[in-house]
């Protein structure tokens, strides 16, 4: 049985302009031991997604069914919400500058998380405690650190504290919300060794928030590619880098820099920016950005389905079910299947996008 199971989540916030459709419907399970990378441009609803399942969406409104450890935590009241927070699943949240407490030392937040889950705990308990938790993280001479300041900490630094907190009471689940994005690529790299050690030797879960698909190669077990507050697609990390279906996930892939590159390549983008969430397109909401936009892709929303072999790897799209990975076979299957299904309104749509500024060398040229 999973450690978390999500099944048809929603989460909406209305506003004077308009209900923003944050979450959209969205399912997906962690087991222990496990890593899921769920990964998206901004504005994808990754941060919203996980967020819901804690309580910690202000003014939204959530549906569907989270069920982690046997408990259903939509609709869990707030006591009962603040005996699971922090002790069973704990959050690594992006900027950890603005999530340390500027006026308190970082051992006394460490010491503040532990007591205020176990009443038992001593101060000098918990100072010990904290200690040993810098030190385990890599924070060096943590007996004196332990008495500073956040803004006496560098970046990575104060990410290990972060961490440090997170791992303080041996957490079931951890949700790292892009916890690299502010690092550097050396100290980037130190921190994914350092929660993938921690994970092996803890075997907790862990949901990694990211829009970096290097973070993901690094570290994930199984991903879930999110566009405007749905799935995209759902795989293991072998099938989404090496067998993608969905056009958004190959368009992530294909805008990425590769060391191979000759001296004056461009990049590839995907052309076009996110859609409103207030405002969605009918049909596929990636349609207006899609090189293989199709008649149906207008009017339908498609659902996750079955493509390729093994049965796991699910993705929201038209293109037929073998029309995965990045090789030519499978790009004569798209363009066989958008000569069949586009007619003059998605020709349109694709001659728009084509028109784009931006689409010289991007992933439609």
């Amino acid at each position: 049985m999973s450690l978390l199971e999500v099944s048809d989540l929603q989460v909406s916030f209305p506003t004077a302009d308009g209900v923003v459709q944050a979450v959209r419907g969205v399912s997906f399970s962690v087991e222990r031991g496990r890593t899921l990378g769920i990964v998206g441009e901004s504005g994808s609803g990754k941060t919203v997604l996980t967020q819901s399942l804690l309580g910690l969406t202000p003014g939204g409104q959530i549906s569907g069914k989270a069920v982690f450890d046997g408990v259903n935590l939509v609709g869990l009241d707030q006591k009962s919400l603040q005996k699971i927070r922090g002790k069973e699943i704990a959050v690594i949240f992006q900027d950890p500058l603005t999530s340390l407490h500027p006026l308190y030392k970082v051992g006394w937040q460490i010491c503040e998380m532990i007591r205020a889950h176990d009443k038992s705990v001593t101060k000098a308990q918990a100072t010990e405690r904290a200690i040993e938790l810098l030190g385990h993280v890599g924070i060096p001479r943590p007996r004196e650190r332990v008495n500073d300041y956040p803004h006496q900490f560098s970046g990575g630094m104060r990410q290990r504290a972060m961490i440090a907190m997170a791992i303080s009471l041996n957490p079931k689940l951890i949700i790292a919300d892009e916890p690299t994005t502010a690092l550097d690529a050396t100290v980037q790299a130190q921190i994914l060794d350092l929660l993938l050690r921690l994970q092996q030797d803890s075997d907790t879960a862990l949901l990694m928030i990211t829009h970096d698909l290097g973070v993901v190669a690094d570290i994930a077990d199984d991903v879930m590619v999110m566009y405007a507050g749905r799935a995209a697609e759902k795989a293991t990390k072998r099938d989404i880098f090496y067998q993608p279906h969905h056009p958004y996930t190959k368009g992530l892939l294909e805008s990425i820099p590769h060391s191979s590159a000759a001296a004056g390549d461009r990049l590839r983008p995907i052309t076009g920016q996110p859609p409103s969430l207030i405002r969605l397109p009918p049909g596929c909401a990636f349609h207006p950005r899609c090189a293989y936009v199709m008649d149906r892709c207008l009017t339908d929303q498609p659902e996750l389905f079955a493509v390729g072999d093994a049965g796991e790897h699910r993705s929201a799209c038209w293109l037929p079910a073998a029309a995965i990975g990045l090789t030519d076979d499978a790009e004569r299957l798209r363009t066989r299947a958008v000569e069949a299904g586009r007619s003059q309104r998605a020709a349109q749509v694709a001659e728009a996008i084509a028109a784009a500024p931006e689409s010289e060398g991007s992933v439609i040229a």
